[in-house]
């Protein structure tokens, strides 16, 4: 068993918690309290109710997610919101959030991780965000279009959708994780050949076409499982405890 408010500060330093804006409904840090003590360490992308029910079945749990309770800003406690709290109360849950933090951190963040799975070189930071470069602009070997989607296709484990807009060969490769699709015209400024995303709105596709760049779409959920299963994983090595990734895709 290991405590909490320990776990939560070793989290809050790594990823600068404090130091990093984010949107309003994002609440980095620690959502919910528990009883103080934590025997396992359970990631998820989202805290939604099936995910909250399934962790909260075993005592001291500390789930850890990308995208936390309180994105809709402040809601009456009823229905499914009440659900959640009352699961994880009656299950000594405690629930950590991390949104912009965990994906700009430079080892453990969803874009440096996605980066790395596609092989990318002389990454650095690119496109800011609420004051943060939150995406990465890396280099790769030449390849065709189609080859690069295979390559990402297996680096997130599902569908890729492109929309070819952009030069057949690509060389040079922004990554936003997440919704990131309606800054196409900003990656297609930033001079790469492609851009790699989760997902977008219905104008963004012609939008990439228009603005002669290649624009993947791999999943906003898909492209946002890495972040939560590093820090786990890390924060597992740093302190015996358990730890286990509860998949609950959206297919999004």
């Amino acid at each position: 068993m290991k405590n909490l408010q320990t776990l939560v500060s070793t989290l809050d330093t790594l990823l600068r918690t404090a130091e990093i804006a984010d949107y309003p409904g994002a609440v980095n840090g620690l959502q919910i309290a528990n009883s103080g003590r934590v025997s396992r360490i359970v990631a998820a992308v989202d805290a939604c109710e099936a995910v909250i029910k399934e962790a909260s079945r075993e005592e001291g749990t500390l789930l850890i997610v990308h995208h936390g309770l309180f994105w809709n800003g402040s809601a009456p406690v009823t229905g499914p919101y009440y659900r959640k709290l009352k699961a994880a109360m009656e299950g000594d849950l405690a629930l950590y959030s991390s949104h912009l933090p965990l994906d700009l951190h430079p080892k453990l963040g969803n874009n440096a991780l996605l980066a790395r799975a596609l092989g990318l070189t002389s990454t650095k930071p690119a496109m800011e965000l609420k004051g943060n470069a939150v995406g990465l602009i890396g280099t790769t070997p030449a390849v065709s279009r189609e080859r690069f989607a295979k390559k990402l296709t297996d680096a997130v484990g599902g569908p890729v959708h492109l929309a070819p807009g952009g030069p057949a060969t690509i060389r040079k490769v922004l990554v936003v994780t997440g919704g990131a699709g309606s800054e196409v015209a900003r990656a297609a400024d930033l001079g790469v050949d492609a851009f790699v995303t989760g997902e977008g709105p219905h104008w963004s596709y012609t939008a990439a076409e228009e603005c002669g760049i290649n624009l993947f779409y791999a999943g906003h959920y898909a492209t946002e499982t890495f972040g939560v299963k590093a820090l786990a994983s890390w924060l597992s090595g740093k302190t015996g405890l358990p730890w286990s990734f509860l998949d609950h895709p959206t297919g999004l």
